[in-house]
């Protein structure tokens, strides 16, 4: 199959959900569309040298983090351009406020156990795909999710628990 038709299948099926976990490590939509659209560029010229297409999703998922990862290093001074209108931001399942909450404290977690915490629990990837998708050990994936999951503990107080209770019950469901 020729590679170009073969990336625009493979982002028509998993632009939306790439997105929507750039906005867990981000906290926003802007931020995260930039940090796709990269890793999407970044899959696009590296796709010809992919061997192994059936990978695509878990490879797509490691750049998204590690371009996450390395725009926060960055100190980065840009000149926004004024638009006449703002831009259609999707707005997050309002229905559920256990993920709203869980949402705004992902944002008090500085952004390595960030992506361990999504990649983890979000994504339910084990230590070891956590580990390579991060390009660390798997000692420091647990160290940056326990490091994260506590942060996360004195950022909530007592609803932590509740909470986590509350998501456990979700997944199940």
């Amino acid at each position: 199959m020729n590679w170009n038709v073969e990336f625009t299948d493979h982002f028509t099926r998993s632009a939306r959900s790439m997105r929507f976990t750039a906005y867990l490590l981000c906290g926003n939509w802007s931020e995260a569309e930039d940090v796709v659209q990269s890793a999407f560029l970044k899959l696009y010229l590296a796709g010809p040298r992919v061997a192994r297409r059936e990978g695509l999703d878990a490879y797509l998922r490691q750049i998204v983090v590690r371009t996450f990862i390395t725009e926060r290093r960055r100190v980065r001074w840009r000149r926004e351009r004024l638009v006449g209108e703002p831009p259609e931001l999707p707005e997050p399942d309002s229905s559920n406020e256990v993920r709203i909450v869980l949402w705004q404290a992902l944002g008090s977690v500085p952004a390595r156990q960030r992506a361990v915490l999504v990649l983890r629990y979000w994504h339910d990837l084990s230590l070891e795909d956590t580990a390579v998708a991060l390009g660390c050990s798997v000692g420091t994936v647990k160290s940056q999710g326990n490091r994260g999951l506590a942060t996360l503990r004195r950022r909530l107080g007592p609803a932590f628990d509740e909470l986590r209770m509350e998501v456990r019950r979700g997944a199940r469901g």
